[in-house]
């Protein structure tokens, strides 16, 4: 009996690995390894030409999502701010993020973004707030180093077609297990704001959806023009870059404030997660 006793948990044991390694809160990805702390010596310069981020520029892109079943107005507003925070030991670049259905702002996010040595675009993390019928309802925060929340690629430094997909940041507590892939290169493409040549495409999924995508296209020198879907995506989302702007001092004294607001209710909204983070700079 002490004998079987001994194998039975050896079993065990073993299961539990076995569980734990397929656990889809385990990210196995090996890009995630390839993080390096220590490969940012100027993580706010961000200058890929494919997801510039230069303080000051502001992108509106304007389209419609379907909900239930009807075709809904929705606009988006891009803010690059000159504010920083700290992640990970890692100093971000902080953008504050406007998103409106019919008119009405549904969702307002900060979101940090650092570029490693390399030119590779990370995405930090997100804290955006929900909002119905004008209140706060929900803030699905996901931070780099906090409740197994880990960093991910928002664009390579040399995007390649024929190449694997990969992980744009992982927040399994929330729900963020976005991947993308580049699908699509040299494309031509006319929006309201201009039209772009040399335009790449990617592929965004994520592990609740992974029959639905989303198409970014990028423009060289400016970043993403337009929003399409394709596959089983429920509410494709279309978006087109309306305006490309640069805003002036007392635009971004604005966005400054604003931003800087939506970081205090942060503290208040999520206190086990954001609040965990040293404030914006």
């Amino acid at each position: 009996m002490q004998r079987l006793r001994i194998v039975s948990t050896i079993v065990g044991l073993l299961l539990v690995i076995l569980v734990s390694a397929c656990s889809p809160n385990t990210p196995s990805d090996p890009v995630f390894e390839k993080f390096d702390p220590n490969n940012f010596d100027n993580s706010t310069n961000i200058d890929n030409q494919w997801f510039p981020l230069k303080p000051g520029t502001q992108l509106v892109f304007e389209g419609q999502t379907i909900e239930a079943g009807e075709q809904v107005p929705h606009r988006v507003v891009i803010n690059v701010t000159d504010l920083t925070k700290v992640i990970g030991g890692i100093r971000s670049v902080v953008t504050w993020d406007l998103d409106y259905s019919a008119d009405q702002l549904v969702e307002a996010e900060l979101a940090f973004f650092a570029q490693d040595n390399d030119g590779n675009v990370w995405r930090m993390g997100e804290y955006p707030e929900e909002y119905e019928d004008g209140k706060f309802v929900l803030a699905p925060t996901w931070i780099h180093g906090l409740d197994d929340a880990l960093a991910g690629i928002a664009m390579q430094a040399d995007p390649q077609l024929n190449t694997p997909d990969y992980p744009q940041g992982w927040g399994p507590d929330v729900d963020w297990t976005d991947r993308g892939q580049v699908d699509q290169m040299g494309q031509s493409v006319c929006v309201p704001a201009a039209c772009y040549d040399n335009v790449l495409v990617i592929k965004e999924s994520s592990q609740a959806e992974p029959d639905a995508f989303q198409l970014k296209y990028f423009a060289p020198g400016v970043g993403n023009v337009l929003v399409d879907w394709t596959g089983a995506d429920q509410t494709q989302e279309t978006l087109e870059l309306v305006e490309y702007n640069q805003l002036g001092p007392e635009e971004m004294d604005e966005v400054r404030a604003k931003a800087l607001e939506l970081e205090q209710h942060g503290y208040e909204a999520s206190p086990d997660v954001y609040g965990q983070t040293p404030p914006l700079e």
